[in-house]
C-alpha cells in the first residue's frame, strides 16, 4: 500500500466516498434548484420576432406564365407528332425538361373541316406547384406547321 492509503484506515476511507457521493449530488441539485427558484411560466413566454426564416409562401403562386407557355409548345408538339391511329385511344405522355412539368395527353381526336385539320385533345400537367387540367385544339395551318387554336384550364 502507498505511504498516503495506509494513513487513513478503512473508517476514514468510507466518509471521504460519503462526503464526495453528497458533493456530486450536490452538483447536480443546484442547477435545478436556480430553474425552479425563477419559475417558468406559459403565460409569461414571448415570441421571439427576432429569428427570420426563409419559408415558403402561405398560398401556392400561380405557375409562371413563362412554364406555362414552354409547357403548351412541348403539349403542341406531343398532339402534332402522335399517331392517333396506331394510339388506339390510348394516352400519350409528355414532359418538359426546362420546367420539370409533366403529364398525359388524352381524348385525342383529328376533325377534318373544310380541308381544314385539327386536332381535340385533354391534357394533364403536374408541375411543381400542383396538378392541372387542360382542354386544347391544335390546327394545321396553310404552310404545313401546326398552330395552336384553343389551350385552356379546366
Amino acid at each position: 500500500m502507498s505511504r498516503i492509503m495506509q494513513a487513513f484506515d478503512s473508517r476514514q476511507r468510507g466518509v471521504i466516498a460519503s462526503a464526495s457521493v453528497r458533493l456530486m449530488v450536490a452538483a447536480m441539485a443546484l442547477p435545478l434548484a436556480a430553474c425552479g427558484a425563477g419559475g417558468f411560466s406559459l403565460e409569461k413566454a414571448e415570441i421571439d420576432r427576432s429569428i427570420v426564416t426563409a419559408s415558403a409562401p402561405s398560398s401556392p403562386a400561380a405557375p409562371a406564365s413563362g412554364d406555362e407557355d414552354s409547357d403548351q409548345t412541348t403539349i403542341g408538339n406531343a398532339v402534332s407528332s402522335a399517331d392517333i391511329r396506331e394510339l388506339g385511344g390510348q394516352g400519350v405522355p409528355w414532359a418538359n425538361v426546362g420546367t420539370g412539368s409533366r403529364g398525359s395527353i388524352t381524348e385525342m381526336v383529328e376533325l377534318k373541316d373544310a380541308g381544314l385539320t385539327c386536332r381535340r385533345f385533354t391534357a394533364s400537367r403536374e408541375s411543381f406547384d400542383g396538378v392541372s387540367l387542360f382542354k386544347g385544339q391544335l390546327c394545321m395551318a396553310a404552310a404545313g406547321g401546326w398552330h395552336m387554336q384553343e389551350f385552356k384550364a379546366l
